[in-house]
């Protein structure tokens, strides 16, 4: 026979106020996701949002399954135009559009939950985007909102918003122990889980592999930060803040380009002098192989290896955040030998081209190498050349309409003019890209270098020394070398806020919170495999494997659920006053002569029971049970009648 007895159910059918609360946190968590998103898929989630809002009233506005199909058709291909390939922007926009059209067919319980997972997945996307601190704040909210929606459909009741965000908020904070046990002992794989996605590096900004006039003075309107240097020790003046980058060899046309990589060259001979400097570098994410390191590195990181002319090179180009350790000298003699290979790709000119710079290097060529170099820098100087970020549109031959004719120009025209007349004078010269100088963060005592601090400058050869870099751009404007791009350029509008001197007070709060998002860096983002194991190491005093992280694990997260489970047991009892605190002592006296009072027994009741076992203390035991009475149900707060049953159940001794 079949039982008639019903099973506790959630109710199927879903009303007018779960709908609302599943569609105000799918709201937030699409909001966070604007900026990431198509314009189209945006307007289109949000028409779809509406439309389901409006089939709570009117229920007949619901779509039929084929109209959903041929939604979600229409969908599908509006994205296939609009991307053109998957990838992580094309899977949120798909995820994003598949919730909305899901919504729309949300009328049960089942669609609601599996509506309100795909809303966790949404918040869990913005981390494919950025991992900042800001990311992490502006993924709280609808987290919260999500796991009120959760609560809501799970109460008997209704509760106010107040009261189901509070509890929502509640419980996450709750997980935080079991969270940060996992963040600090689960096991670390080195790189990422998965590979990501090609068009998540179409935006990084960063030092190219080439040259040409417009290209860094563009990179200089970039306040976005480079790299952050952490020096062990003093921080060198600005103007031996060379971080050395790639080095052009090769003149196109207008574009000089990087062939040292692949021309077959053991690394040049390094000589240093003096003290070193140790520093550690945080490298932002630019999809190159750069690895921006002082000038001259002479120790680079051991995943790393030395191109032909000392740029440092990963394996594998830069798509996420790193962290590593150099040693590098100011004073050094680089390449102190000349082959001839060396000699031929140094001296290399598109013939045909700048017949005047031709002409003026030709004229100096019968001066010292030191002579022609003087020679240059004191017409850069002597002249009216202005450095600016604002230079004109270079012409046919663009070496000469700078030196000739405009004189306005950015470091990369510079030190391509002059590099281009000292080959025209027949001394050996390259350009070397990458930043200059940096600003000193005092809150954590390490140096921001920006995307505006680019830099180029060139090296020539000299016997006896080697590769010797001169920066034309100081001839120009010496601010720029030693004190920052923010005092040499007149026209510093153009630069970002973080690079100019204006609004000091903004740029203060601005460090300050770059010092906390380091912090976030380096700990948080910055904790990997390697990192995990010397913390831990550290923390208990001896070498530790990844299997005893494993154990580590555990016994953290069993140990915080039997803390948890204490502290709900311990609020689940229930609170004694200060009579019934005083009785169950009596009662405690009385437990030995197996005298426990029933569930249903009052404390006159029981007090009859026990003097019939106990006639000697019937007066003390009466007593004790009217006292008690008199305590538990009146109004007010007798503090005779309590220091009485104080006194009596002291003196009281049932043997």
């Amino acid at each position: 026979m079949k039982s008639l007895a019903a099973k506790p159910t959630l109710t199927p059918v879903l009303t007018p106020t779960q709908l609302i609360w599943l569609m105000a946190s799918l709201g937030l968590a699409l909001a966070t996701h604007v900026l990431n998103l198509p314009i189209w898929v945006t307007i289109a989630s949000a028409f779809f949002g509406a439309w389901r809002f409006a089939a709570i009233k009117n229920p007949r506005l619901m779509p039929n399954r084929w109209l959903l199909v041929l939604l979600s058709v229409l969908m599908g291909l509006g994205l296939l135009l609009t991307t053109g390939q998957f990838g992580r922007d094309a899977s949120l926009s798909l995820l994003v559009l598949m919730t909305a059209l899901k919504l729309l067919e949300t009328k049960k319980l089942r669609d609601y939950m599996l509506t309100l997972m795909l809303g966790y997945f949404l918040v869990g996307n913005l981390f494919l985007f950025n991992q900042s601190m800001a990311t992490f704040g502006l993924s709280i909210p609808p987290l919260i909102l999500l796991t009120a929606t959760l609560i809501n459909i799970s109460l008997k009741t209704p509760q106010s918003f107040v009261f189901i965000a509070k509890l929502a908020a509640k419980l996450l904070l709750q997980s935080v122990p079991v969270m940060l046990i996992l963040f600090v002992l689960f096991p670390r794989i080195p790189g990422p889980l998965w590979g990501i996605p090609q068009d998540a590096f179409s935006g990084m900004t960063g030092l190219g592999d080439s040259l040409q006039f417009g290209n860094i003075s563009q990179l200089t309107q970039n306040s976005s930060i480079a790299f952050r240097v952490q020096f062990q020790g003093t921080t060198p003046a600005n103007k031996q803040l060379y971080w050395r980058g790639p080095v052009l060899w090769h003149q196109d046309g207008r574009q000089w380009l990087s062939p040292s990589q692949n021309i077959g060259l053991a690394p040049e001979t390094l000589t240093t002098q003096g003290a070193p400097i140790r520093y550690t570098i945080t490298l932002e994410p630019h999809n190159r192989l750069w690895l921006l390191m002082l000038d001259m590195p002479s120790i680079i990181p051991p995943e790393a290896k030395l191109s032909h002319d000392y740029s440092v090179l990963a394996s594998a180009p830069v798509r996420t955040r790193i962290r590593y350790s150099g040693e590098s000298f100011t004073t050094y003699k680089l390449g102190e030998t000349l082959n001839e290979r060396e000699r031929i790709l140094s001296l290399q000119i598109t013939e045909g081209e700048n017949p005047r710079t031709i002409q003026l290097g030709q004229s100096l060529q019968h001066l010292s190498p030191q002579e022609k170099i003087n020679a240059a820098l004191t017409m850069f100087r002597q002249q009216p050349f202005i450095y600016t970020l604002k230079p004109p549109i270079a012409g046919e031959n663009p070496v000469d309409d700078f030196l000739f004719n405009t004189k306005k120009g950015f470091c990369e025209h510079y030190a391509a003019s002059f590099v281009y007349l000292m080959r025209a004078a027949g001394l050996p010269a390259r350009i070397v890209t990458g930043y200059q100088g940096g600003e000193l963060n005092p809150n954590g005592n390490y140096l921001i270098v920006r995307q505006s601090d680019a830099h180029a400058w060139a090296e020539v050869w000299l016997q006896g020394e080697g590769w010797v870099r001169v920066d034309p751009t100081a001839a120009v404007s010496p601010e720029r070398v030693e004190q920052g791009i923010g005092d040499a350029l007149r026209d510093s509008d153009a630069l970002p806020l973080m690079s100019r001197h204006d609004f000091p007070l903004l740029k203060k709060a601005l460090l300050n919170w770059d010092s906390i998002n380091n912090g976030w860096n380096q700990w948080v983002l910055g904790y990997d495999d390697k990192k995990q194991l010397e913390f831990l190491s550290k923390l208990s005093g001896k070498n530790l494997k990844e299997s005893d992280l494993v154990f580590w694990m555990m016994g953290a997260i069993v140990l915080v659920m039997l803390a948890t489970s204490y502290f709900l047991f311990k609020q689940s009892k229930p609170k004694l006053n200060a009579a019934q605190q005083l009785y169950t002592q009596y009662l405690r006296k009385l437990k030995p002569l197996n005298l426990v009072p029933n569930s249903n027994e009052g404390a006159h009741d029981f007090a009859l029971r026990v003097t019939a076992q106990l006639p000697q203390q019937e007066h003390a035991i009466m007593a004790i049970a009217e006292h008690f009475n008199a305590l538990q149900y009146s109004q007010n707060t007798n503090n005779g009648a309590l220091e009485a049953l104080t006194k009596l159940i002291k003196n009281f001794n049932p043997k």
